[in-house]
């Protein structure tokens, strides 16, 4: 069992991350927290914001209760908020927002308005501080992850193969992008940490192939590796069979299943891992509450999919999963990004 303490290491860590998003002396600061926080998260944000001379305030919001049939994992969807209207006025005051709820503000429903108002979004994903110290974003990963952001905006296909068997044709074509090094000051940014991914959603009828999760691959809804191989077949977006008869295949089909609702099985965003310092291999290291899992999102050369919402695509579901796989050829309009799980170029 690891220790959950402020030590000095990591508040020296979260100093360094928040300058790299503009928080300084007289920075306006929210720290949304809910009851069941890790309390670490918010004792360190608010140790290294003093620090900073940031003015800010830590908002403590009671965990909503589960309403979906199966437990809800590394969503970046909290339901913290409940669209409490103070707490979102009060979100539209300050200049950013450090974010250490449980699931995360990304695709939380007030998110939208409280962007609109100029407010930044810092994510702390809700991992132990070893796994944020050692994946902490670094400026030099800046210029990089906005290469490949532009990338994509300028690129019309996605296709992705691999060795076992992958075959995935992903038009993007004007498709919203995105991704993070775990950093911004621009106006309404939206950061996580661990960061360094870039990604887009692509719109409807727009992703057909085959997908071939291999052993190792990851499913980090479950925060686990696949122990055999599970086929996926999609069709205009949607999975239409999943292919295995093992265990991993079976907790797929059941999963999706529980939601009795067919967006659960639809796209939601494509890309690829831009971070060094996120390891494949940490997974087997760590107890499941030692982390969120979001660090696998993030190790470099990775391609990264997932199911569930899609707002782009007009898709809202509280089921998601995110799959992060090795050795993916991830090609941009023929023009290779990733070769077998490794950055190509400019990007490396």
């Amino acid at each position: 069992m690891m220790q959950e303490i402020p030590e000095p290491k990591w508040v020296a860590s979260f100093k360094r991350v928040f300058a790299l998003n503009g928080i300084g002396s007289g920075t306006e600061v929210a720290v949304v927290a809910e009851t069941q926080s890790r309390p670490v998260m918010a004792q360190l944000a608010g140790l290294a914001l003093f620090d900073l001379g940031a003015v800010y305030s830590t908002i403590i919001l009671p965990s909503a209760p589960q309403s979906a049939p199966v437990p809800v994992k590394s969503t970046g969807a909290s339901d913290a908020i409940q669209n409490t209207r103070h707490v979102i006025e009060a979100l539209k005051q300050v200049d950013v927002i450090v974010d250490v709820t449980v699931e995360g503000l990304i695709h939380a429903e007030e998110m939208a308005e409280i962007e609109q108002a100029g407010t930044r979004l810092l994510v702390i994903c809700n991992e132990h501080p070893e796994i944020l110290e050692r994946t902490e974003p670094r400026a030099q990963l800046g210029p990089k992850v906005a290469l490949g952001i532009e990338m994509l905006r300028n690129a019309s296909e996605m296709r992705v193969t691999s060795d076992a068997g992958t075959d995935l044709t992903i038009n993007i074509k004007d498709a919203p992008c995105g991704g993070t090094p775990g950093f911004s000051t621009r106006p309404g940014a939206v950061d996580h940490w661990p960061g360094g991914l870039c990604l887009c959603f692509p719109g409807e009828n727009a992703v057909n192939g085959k997908v071939v999760m291999d052993v190792g691959d990851m499913n980090l809804t479950f925060k686990d590796y696949l122990r055999d191989p599970v086929t996926m077949i999609i069709e205009n977006d949607y999975i239409k069979d999943i292919q295995g008869d093992n265990l991993d295949a079976e907790l797929f089909r059941e999963y999706l299943a529980a939601w009795d609702d067919p967006k659960a099985y639809g796209f939601s965003h494509v890309g690829w891992g831009m971070n060094p310092h996120a390891r494949w291999e940490s997974l087997a290291l760590y107890d499941k509450g030692d982390l969120q899992a979001t660090e696998f999102r993030a190790w470099a050369g990775n391609f990264l999919w997932s199911t569930g919402s899609n707002q782009y695509a007009g898709r809202f579901t509280l089921g998601h999963f995110d799959l992060p796989m090795r050795g993916c050829t991830i090609a941009l309009d023929g023009t290779p990004v990733v070769i077998k799980g490794k950055l190509q170029g400019d990007l490396a």
